[in-house]
């Protein structure tokens, strides 16, 4: 079966994506259970790299594009629109916005990765296999992000 075509992740890709989400579920967690004085090193730390997934998030959207034709105007908007996560990312932990914002911001910025996604899998510019594994990456990162902004906004 040709790699685009495949309806189910690699298995490789499946794991990765699993691990990649360890310090989401661990961060949110951290926030409730961590005593007190450690819960902005934990929250910062959960910040940092959900920064730093937007961004890997929006290289893949990158290289989606620069695989098509450079006529393609659909691969176009696609490469315009892979630099917005990761500006997204940088301007919430770089800008020193408080947790109870710049947490939204990640929650509305996956969100939309996971929308660019399926309009790069509707465009044939992902693999098939691709929506099945980010729908439930998306929905545990999201997941985490509301975890701990409640545990921030409770204080």
């Amino acid at each position: 079966m040709h790699p685009f075509t495949a309806t189910r992740p690699p298995q490789l890709a499946w794991l990765l994506g699993m691990a990649g989400l360890i310090p989401f579920v661990s961060g949110a967690l951290g926030i409730w259970i961590t005593p007190v004085g450690w819960r902005p090193l934990v929250l910062a730390a959960l910040l940092d790299y959900a920064a730093v997934i937007l961004a890997f998030m929006g290289a893949i959207h990158w290289g989606l594009a620069m695989r098509a034709e450079q006529d393609d105007l659909r691969a176009q908007l696609q490469l315009g629109l892979s630099v917005i996560p990761p500006l997204l990312g940088w301007a919430a932990v770089s800008f020193g916005l408080p947790a109870a914002l710049a947490i939204p911001v990640f929650v509305l910025a996956f969100v939309g990765l996971y929308l660019a996604d399926l309009r790069a899998v509707r465009l044939g510019l992902a693999p098939v296999w691709y929506r099945p594994l980010r729908m439930p990456l998306t929905v545990v990162v999201v997941a985490c992000l509301l975890i701990a902004w409640a545990g921030v906004l409770a204080g």
